[in-house]
């Protein structure tokens, strides 16, 4: 059987930007055929995704009406293959010698879901090619 690799977003509230690149993630992996389990979590969650981000992804296709923000925890960062952070410092959450990637610079959600969209999905983009080698199709076994 094949191991799906598991990537964590972290973002403040884990109700915006994480949420963007867990769903771009996983759609843009499995239309290229790739299994990959995305999570969506924050260091301070809020109570429900951001409406701006809600509405946004619903525009596109997504369904976030049910997902609650979740709180980051070590367990989550210890059985990750990929760490993204938006901005908050993990370094003492994470096991040690993780590496966790910083994605800076993504403008704010709140007020330009397009934006944030445009700069976040290029680099969901390039973080799927990286993990992944050549464009074969998923192996389910």
């Amino acid at each position: 059987m094949e191991l799906v690799p598991t990537v964590i977003f972290v973002c403040q509230h884990g109700a915006a930007k994480s949420v963007i690149a867990a769903c771009h993630l996983e759609q843009l992996a499995d239309s290229r055929g790739f299994a990959v389990r995305a999570l969506a979590r924050g260091t301070e969650p809020e109570p429900v995704v951001l409406p701006a981000a809600a509405a946004g992804l619903r525009a596109e296709g997504f369904d976030v009406g049910g997902y609650r923000p979740q709180a980051v925890g070590r367990p989550d960062l210890a059985s990750a293959d990929r760490i993204v952070s938006f901005g908050p410092d993990l370094g003492n959450m994470a096991p040690p010698g993780t590496r966790i990637e910083y994605w800076t610079g993504i403008p704010a959600v709140s007020e330009d879901f397009g934006a944030a969209r445009d700069a976040i999905v290029p680099r969901v983009a390039a973080l799927l090619a990286s993990m992944h080698d050549g464009p074969g199709p998923r192996q389910d076994l």
